[in-house]
């Protein structure tokens, strides 16, 4: 009896040691966590207008981005627009090689037909888009003007005397 009695003795003890750590951690964390008084509030709110100030000191963008202003490409003495840096620079990429079956530029064959239409209709479907082209060629950053220098630089190139 005295080996069964030291053997339950010990496991009762074992259990004891580990409810009772557990029982004492329990109560020290919950001494940590709680709070017994309140802070005072002028203090709650001078730290808080102090974080809001560091916050704003300290984000700055890395980095700042200036936007050009667009203007009219115009030719040097004239004063008047250049179509034809404007159709390089924008109409040249489809109109210089036929892509989805744009007209190209002094193609004469081609651009008769739509030089029967009229300067109006030309600059008006370049501004508004026709078939597969976007609105502007697809630059809507461009005015109507430098479109309709454009298209009268492209046209004229081609046979037309707009």
């Amino acid at each position: 009896m005295s080996k069964e009695n030291s053997h339950l003795k010990s496991i009762l003890e074992t259990v004891g040691v580990v409810v009772g750590s557990f029982i004492f951690a329990m109560i020290v964390i919950v001494a940590a966590t709680k709070k017994d008084s309140p802070e005072p509030t002028p203090k709650v709110v001078q730290n808080t207008v102090v974080e809001e100030k560091v916050a704003e000191a300290d984000v700055k963008p890395v980095a700042e981005v200036k936007v050009a202003q667009v203007t009219p490409e115009k030719t040097g003495d004239s004063g008047s627009i250049s179509g034809e840096k404007i159709a390089q620079k924008n109409c040249a990429l489809c109109h210089s090689s036929g892509m989805m079956n744009s007209p190209k530029i002094g193609d004469k064959e081609q651009w008769a037909p739509r030089i029967a239409q009229g300067k109006e209709m030309l600059v008006n479907n370049a501004i508004k888009g026709i078939g597969v082209m976007p609105a502007k060629g697809g630059n809507t950053s461009l005015s109507d003007a430098e479109v309709a220098a454009a298209v009268v630089w492209m046209a004229n190139s081609s046979g037309g005397s707009l």
